[in-house]
């Protein structure tokens, strides 16, 4: 159980202490959809942490498709009071009695395998998902919505910037089967847009690099996943190219640090990129640092069909976060801690399942 390692905690912990202003959170509520994947259990723990150092009186309101999910991720918090599951599907209506302060839509398809395997549910949960959000939202005035997006909608880097800013766009074909996920993800910004000036939303769009970190589900097929999961077994570093793409990372804390910062601080309407500059990283560099981790060797394979009808073709894509920076939003984590931390803690979690 995560929230049973010293090492996780400890995380916990600097997140907390490096959202400067609580005032606008302590003794609100939560609506967290998407609960159990990565961001949404690391930002869960958070919150539930500050009630337990701060008795800050925050609900907490965890909602996914999956009560067996939702009871695995989350078994510590049943029998507490200012925590509840919302078990349902974010394509239908969210249910009516259910009113909160803030709403952060994390519910998403994010590995290549789930974008080749099921393309259907990658768009409809992306769009009519956050279409049924934002009709929630109408009927329940008085809340901030973050909508998760995503690094993806800048397509291909045209090779005119190093860095995406917030108002680059390049290239995406959408009559492929891949293109399900970064198109959908730029309607569902398009519609949060419409949403504002027709019913005066307030909503906040963070636009997420590459993530990863101890709260990733173990089945996650991207590269930075698969590559993580083989230095915590100790197992020799599986690269399926040469290694050339250059991306953007963050760690899981930073992307939770980063949306409390901009649930206070965002302004309407506006995109945020997210992401560490000290985890801009070519795919080779991400998978040889963690092979020296853990003392393997780095070796090449080809992907499977399944896996290659998901990969993203855009071989740059690095964040600009000026303009998060610029409204006071730093990353905690260094490029080292995310990925020992990463490692350290998954290890950790799976010796002790292996003993239970």
């Amino acid at each position: 159980m995560l929230t049973q390692n010293a090492m996780y905690l400890s995380d916990l912990d600097k997140v907390i202490k490096g959202q400067k202003d609580w005032s606008a959170l302590d003794g609100r509520s939560f609506l967290i959809i998407g609960a159990s994947g990565m961001i949404g259990t690391f930002l869960i723990d958070v919150l539930m942490r500050r009630n337990s150092q701060a008795n800050a009186h925050i609900e907490v309101y965890a909602m996914g498709r999956s009560r067996e999910h939702l009871t695995q991720r989350f078994l510590h918090y049943q029998n507490m009071s200012n925590f509840h599951l919302v078990v349902g599907d974010v394509t239908d209506a969210l249910p009516d009695d259910l009113q909160t302060d803030y709403v952060i839509n994390a519910a998403s398809n994010t590995h290549p395998r789930a974008y080749a395997t099921d393309p259907i549910g990658t768009i409809t949960t992306n769009f009519l998902g956050n279409e049924q959000v934002l009709k929630h939202a109408v009927a329940h005035p008085e809340q901030r919505i973050l909508f998760l997006s995503s690094v993806e909608v800048y397509g291909e880097n045209r090779g005119d910037v190093e860095k995406f800013a917030e108002d680059y766009s390049g290239y995406l074909d959408p009559n492929t089967l891949r293109a399900g996920y970064p198109e959908s993800k730029r309607v569902s910004e398009a519609l949060c847009q419409a949403y504002i000036a027709a019913h005066h939303l307030d909503i906040v769009i963070p636009r997420l690099s590459r993530a990863f970190g101890p709260s990733m589900k173990l089945d996650d097929s991207k590269a930075s996943s698969q590559f993580i999961l083989k230095a915590v077994n100790q197992e020799d570093i599986v690269l399926k190219s040469k290694g050339t793409q250059h991306y953007s990372y963050a760690y899981v804390g930073d992307v939770v640090s980063a949306l409390l910062f901009l649930l206070v601080q965002g302004k309407t309407g506006e995109a945020y990129n997210v992401a560490n500059p000290d985890l801009d990283l070519h795919l080779q560099e991400f998978a040889g640092a963690l092979a020296t981790m853990v003392n393997r060797k780095l070796v090449f394979d080809l992907p499977d069909d399944v896996e290659a009808a998901g990969y993203s073709k855009a071989t740059k894509a690095l964040l600009d976060t000026s303009k998060i920076n610029t409204l006071g939003w730093q990353p905690l984590f260094d490029r080292n801690e995310s990925l020992k931390h990463t490692v350290e803690i998954l290890r950790s979690e799976l010796e002790t399942d292996a003993q239970n």
